[in-house]
């Protein structure tokens, strides 16, 4: 087990916008280096890189970028947003195992004015992942959202639920972004009745179900908790990390499991943070829950124990658990979940705009409807 080896020592992003007018290197340049600047680290002392296999900036071009030397480790994660907590868990195997002393974790994409992955399969190169695709694609399954439509239908239908149950984590994180100068919905907070007046993208999913679409970077400097000690800002501690696929994974269409209204790959993640750490949900002070669409994040927290099947969107609404207080995806930015671990981050060192008093332990989760990932990330000591 890797916890309490390896801790988060810096972050570092772009500005969240929706036309960035520069190159995806030059914002994964930017937020590295803001990152390392932010550990009171510089280019030289870095020797590790992991991003995403989605990513279009390699390792070694961004460390070129940003004036970064020699690599001893590099490496990259699969499955687009489920890969976001597994690059901090491959970053701190590297520094547990002594191959490499300072990784810097990375993530950056012009995702609105360049590629929009919102708009679903348009070409593929033949493969066996993409077959997978071909068993919906005929029938109008285009787009992520109808993918996840399909899951969220059924979820209604077996708790006997409505739509509007989904608002409530709409609306929240909306709550949360209002109050947030870095989020894209700063000053608009929602209401469910806006929630329920939103368009249809894929019923049952309204517009306000779905996540934005962003252009920026983000970075997150990984090294040994007692280096960290010694760097500029209080380590965030990696108490446990993990990854997770589920039987008969697929990547966003895994309709031929024996029920399709949960997400055993969280389920996969929860029971090894769960045992890795000797923690459970009562122990958990915030949660930020990977929100690319509403369903998903009911379907979380009843797979981390938090409340049983069906009873997401009541949790929510109670707001007994603090939930995504930057905003999340769905209100500060889409940076395939990167956001959410640099906002755990913030909140284990009592520095969010929206800080949750007394946060000491953050349990964070990437993608889901894909093989995932999750953390729970906890203050020093």
């Amino acid at each position: 087990m890797i916890g309490g080896v390896a801790a988060v020592a810096g972050i570092g992003a772009t500005a969240f916008t929706k036309d960035s007018g520069r190159s995806e290197l030059a914002l994964a340049a930017e937020a590295v280096r803001a990152a390392l600047a932010d550990a009171g680290l510089g280019p030289r002392d870095v020797d590790g890189m992991v991003t995403f296999t989605m990513d279009t900036s390699p390792e070694i071009t961004v460390a070129q970028a940003a004036g970064i030397g020699e690599l001893t480790f590099f490496s990259r994660v699969h499955y687009g947003g489920g890969a976001a907590c597994a690059v901090v868990q491959q970053a701190a195997l590297a520094v547990a195992a002594g191959l490499a002393e300072v990784v810097v974790c990375y993530r950056a994409f012009n995702e609105r004015s360049g590629r929009r992955f919102g708009a679903g399969v348009q070409s593929r190169e033949p493969s066996a992942e993409g077959a997978a695709l071909g068993w919906g694609l005929p029938y109008g399954l285009l787009t992520p959202a109808s993918w996840v439509a399909m899951a969220a239908r059924r979820y209604l239908h077996t708790y006997g639920l409505e739509p509007e149950v989904f608002g409530h984590v709409a609306v929240t994180d909306r709550r949360h972004a209002a109050t947030n100068p870095a989020a894209y919905f700063h000053g608009r907070p929602i209401t469910l009745a806006d929630h329920a007046a939103s368009r249809w993208i894929a019923e049952p999913l309204r517009l306000l179900d779905c996540c934005q679409e962003t252009d920026g970077g983000q970075a997150l400097v990984v090294t040994s908790v007692e280096r960290a000690r010694t760097l500029a800002r209080p380590p965030a501690v990696i108490t446990a990390a993990a990854q997770g696929a589920g039987r008969a994974q697929e990547q966003m269409t895994s309709y031929y499991r024996d029920g399709i209204d949960g997400l055993p790959e969280m389920g996969v993640v929860a029971r090894q943070l769960w045992g890795g750490s000797g923690l459970g949900p009562a122990d958990v002070d915030v949660a930020v829950l990977y929100d690319h669409f509403t369903p998903y994040v009911l379907m979380q927290l009843e797979e981390f124990g938090f409340c049983a099947p069906g009873e997401g969107g009541a949790f929510v609404e109670s707001g007994i658990l603090p939930l995504n207080p930057h905003g999340g995806q769905l209100g500060e930015a889409y940076l395939h979940g990167m956001n959410g671990i640099a906002e755990a981050v913030r909140q284990v060192r009592g520095t969010s705009v929206n800080q949750v008093p007394g946060a000491a332990r953050v349990l964070v989760t990437a993608g889901t409807g894909v093989p995932t990932s999750g953390l729970l990330l906890g203050a020093d000591g």
